[in-house]
């Protein structure tokens, strides 16, 4: 049934179901919903998009989501889906544009895709756990990209300290790593020894180059401990940021606000041994 609200040329939107009566069919109507805002006479905005142009919006949309994860907010979690669903029909239609695969094209191949990787549930493989279902999915996936790269699946536009950790990882499968992580924690000492000739040398392409090696070793040493290191980095940034929201509300009770340049824009003024006395007071609360 629809409702009686209506956007523009009354588009339907169709009325919330029971959640245990929802089917998915809600989908179609965004594509039909993307179909109008594409046509000849839709949205200038949309209709000037590429699918390389939405790239940028899909990783927003995408950590979006990661951020209402985090929050425990069930009710953004939904609306932040929403936005990413949008930017699923919106590429699937594009290509349609470019008569490459459709938004059902989507749909069915991963539709495909876990029916072939789940035999235990829709065919005759037998599994007694997780652990099992995991050997299982890989040596599935092995099969469909038999003789790929070891590394061609991996994604390359993955935030970088996760990409630097699915690499190495697969590469261990195949012996290609240090024996404990004595081995990767040395190799955190090298490279900061290489990072420290080239900062003394001044140049700031072998800087780069070291400051890489130097990331790349500390990942391989988290992973060696059980860690991850993009969260065990995303956990000091949410300290960091606590932190200096203390250290604002103490400027702010003492100075009014931040100082400010011609642009209204916050900027240096006071003393850094002020703000790290608010540091250390942020410091002693946490504890």
């Amino acid at each position: 049934m629809l409702s009686d609200r209506a956007m523009p040329e009354a588009f339907p939107i169709p009325e919330p179901e029971p959640l245990d009566q929802q089917t998915g069919a809600t989908f179609a109507v965004l594509v039909a919903l993307m179909r109008r805002l594409l046509a000849p006479d839709g949205c200038p905005w949309d209709r000037e998009q590429s699918i390389e142009s939405l790239r940028k919006y899909v990783l927003e949309e995408a950590c979006e989501v990661l951020d209402a994860i985090d929050s425990g907010d069930r009710g953004l979690l939904q609306e932040e889906l929403g936005d990413l669903a949008l930017q699923i029909a919106f590429i699937a239609e594009l290509a349609r544009s470019e008569a490459r695969f459709g938004p059902d094209d989507v749909m069915r191949g991963i539709v495909e895709k876990l029916v072939r990787r789940h035999p235990h549930v829709f065919g005759s493989v037998e599994v007694d756990g997780s652990e099992a279902v995991i050997r299982n999915w890989e040596a599935i996936k092995a099969t469909e990209k038999a003789r790929r790269p070891l590394l061609d699946d991996i994604p390359r536009a993955l935030p970088a300290l996760m990409g630097a950790e699915r690499v190495s990882a697969r590469v261990a499968k195949v012996g290609f790593d240090w024996p404990d992580a004595g081995g990767s924690r040395e190799k955190v000492s090298e490279e900061l020894t290489e990072l420290d000739e080239a900062i003394a040398l001044g140049d700031a392409t072998r800087i780069e180059a070291e400051l890489g090696d130097v990331l790349f070793a500390l990942v391989n040493l988290a992973r060696h401990h059980g860690l991850d290191a993009e969260t065990a980095l995303g956990k000091t940034s949410a300290r960091f940021r606590l932190r200096f929201d203390h250290v604002e509300a103490r400027v702010r009770e003492v100075h009014g606000d931040w100082p400010r340049d011609e642009r209204g824009k916050p900027t240096r003024g006071l003393a850094l041994e002020e703000l790290d006395l608010y540091w250390e007071e942020a410091k002693l609360r946490a504890r």
